[in-house]
């Protein structure tokens, strides 16, 4: 008797290719996600080679990890992640991840690395954590046109900068003083990969910064002169084309963090 209310059977071949394409669907998703998630275990390897004064190799493990940061969310969405597991929130995961190495591990490598006399290293590393607490909890922290409002939080980059630059101490001070405060500024600044304004050429930029910071990494620091020049142009390069936005350019609207 067929107690399913019909004559005919479903085919088992088909019920059976689905279920295998529903397997295989999250078993993508799961692997994304531990792509994302890898970059925590970037950022204990960070963490390990600062502990050691190993500052190339910190910086090396934190490349990697803004390396992972860079892949990880156009194959989610490619892949569609949010649909295939929308009980896990690529979103929050990925704001874990950055907080441990962008702002958790660079500020460790501020109070470890000398680069300022006590207290002042420890005021100095509390307020990179606090001030970026606000940013990643921004709800308007990004435009449309792939600009970030507000200081983004990139403090593996600003530490990396003062290692090659060789920067003193006074620099130092006023340049986290300075980047802390501009968190709850409105100044624009640019995404390296997303922004839409002069975009060639910001890629083009980029990727010479890349082979620089490459160099950097295997010359030690202080870096040698090109390197500290293609740094510097670049820093510029970012702060006017922020400027630019924040002053002339028609305001493209606010993007809202997904919950």
């Amino acid at each position: 008797m067929d107690h399913h209310g019909s004559g005919e059977a479903a085919p088992l071949g088909g019920s059976f290719g689905e279920g295998s394409m529903r397997v295989w669907a999250k078993a993508t998703g799961l692997a994304v996600h531990l792509l994302t998630a890898s970059g925590a275990v970037l950022g204990l390897l960070a963490l390990n080679a600062a502990t050691r004064h190993d500052w190339s190799g910190a910086f090396m493990w934190l490349g990697w990890a803004l390396v992972v940061d860079g892949i990880d969310g156009p194959i989610a969405r490619r892949v569609k992640v949010a649909e295939i597991l929308p009980r896990f929130s690529g979103v929050n995961l990925d704001l874990i991840v950055d907080y441990v190495n962008y702002c958790l591990v660079p500020a460790f490598i501020v109070m470890e690395a000398g680069l300022m006399a006590p207290p002042f290293n420890g005021i100095a590393a509390a307020v990179i954590l606090l001030t970026s607490l606000y940013h990643f909890c921004d709800q308007q922290s990004k435009t449309k046109d792939g600009f970030f409002v507000g200081f983004p939080a990139i403090w593996n980059v600003i530490c990396f900068y003062v290692f090659v630059l060789g920067a003193p101490a006074w620099l130092v001070s006023i340049a986290i003083a300075v980047l802390g405060a501009a968190t709850f500024l409105p100044v624009k600044w640019p995404h390296p990969l997303r922004a839409r304004a002069l975009r060639p050429l910001t890629l083009g930029i980029t990727a010479l910064w890349l082979a620089a910071a490459f160099a950097a990494l295997l010359q030690g620091f202080p870096s040698s002169v090109p390197v500290k020049v293609v740094f510097i142009a670049t820093a510029i390069y970012v702060v006017a084309l922020g400027a630019f936005r924040t002053s002339f350019a028609d305001e493209a609207g606010l993007e809202i963090k997904d919950e």
